[in-house]
């Protein structure tokens, strides 16, 4: 049976660089504040006129480079994103035409910050499939343009970036099990809402609303759900938590991070985290951390679980197997 590998990894960050004191400036927070309550010390944020297609592109071309192959070669492309240039064309499609990767098809997944786990998982069956050498799986969002820099709630977390990772067959896949869940919910969080219209009129045009959340809310529907689901879908695997190596869960806040860690008795020396430079970058968060992970440790023999969660609520689990 045919499997799927991961042939090479890469990420994109923007190069402005925004400390909490920068957004101190702007919002009524501190850097106190902030660190206490999320473990964010700064956030990469696209103030260059670079646009998800643009990380998302930028992304793709050091992990092609780093697979030693060809944009031409690519079969597909899957670009995981809630923060898209706009809702048509798709953003993988101008990732496609960026990268010159004329013979690949592709289109856009939204599971907002579970979206690299999501992805991974639809290009794995298309590999499986037999009828694709290459794939491409992209994680990217410009957070920063979707938020109301007035509701500190929402705004200290939040950075841009992109993650991506080439997939190849392989004899022996190293995607090795997965879990998902979603569970229908508009307001826990939400970004980009569109109302449909009320009265036919000439002054009609779409707006849409800034990324909102309740963070108690969520911060206990993560710390609650995801322990659980990490243990039960190891279970299903005769597995422990014990038996992994590394977690690479949504770099959503570090205190949230630390009390799943704790929930599950693990030390924080197992769960790679980026976020107290890069911040929340919704789904680019798993794969930008999975990159920095791949480029620093030989995984061979390594059990690695990602986990998502996000908007939906939406939440799910893979487990790589090197």
């Amino acid at each position: 049976m045919i499997g799927s590998k991961i042939l090479a990894t890469g990420h994109y960050v923007p190069k402005d660089i925004v400390t909490n004191d920068d957004l101190a400036k702007v919002v009524d927070t501190s850097d106190e504040w902030i660190v206490s309550h999320t473990g964010i010390r700064s956030r990469r944020v696209s103030l260059r006129g670079e646009n998800t297609s643009d990380l998302a592109t930028k992304a793709a071309e050091i992990a092609l480079e780093r697979a030693g192959i060809s944009a031409k070669e690519l079969g597909f492309i899957i670009v995981t994103t809630f923060t898209p240039d706009g809702l048509a064309p798709s953003t993988a499609a101008l990732v496609q035409r960026n990268l010159g990767a004329d013979k690949a098809w592709g289109f856009d997944l939204s599971t907002a910050c579970a979206g690299f786990v999501f992805g991974l998982s639809t290009a794995d069956k298309f590999i499986k499939s037999g009828a694709y050498q290459y794939g491409l799986v992209i994680a990217a969002e410009v957070n920063s343009k979707m938020m109301d820099f007035s509701d500190r709630t929402s705004t200290v977390f939040f950075g841009d970036g992109a993650g991506a990772a080439v997939l190849a067959p392989s004899e022996v896949g190293v995607l090795t099990a997965e879990e998902m869940h979603t569970i229908g919910d508009a307001e826990v969080v939400h970004s980009g809402r569109i109302a449909p219209l009320t009265k036919l009129s000439a002054e009609n045009y779409p707006t849409i609303d800034a990324f909102a959340q309740e963070g108690r809310t969520v911060y206990n529907e993560v710390t609650t759900k995801i322990p659980n689901h990490i243990q039960d879908f190891l279970k299903g695997k005769n597995l422990t938590v014990d038996d992994v190596d590394y977690f690479v869960l949504h770099q959503a806040n570090l205190r949230m991070i630390e009390k799943v860690a704790a929930s599950l008795g693990q030390s924080m020396d197992k769960f790679i985290t980026n976020l107290e430079e890069y911040g929340n970058a919704s789904s680019a968060g798993i794969a930008m951390a999975f990159d920095q992970l791949n480029s620093q440790v030989d995984l061979t023999g390594k059990k690695v679980v990602l986990t998502g969660f996000g908007a939906g609520f939406t939440y799910g689990s893979l487990l790589l197997e090197f």
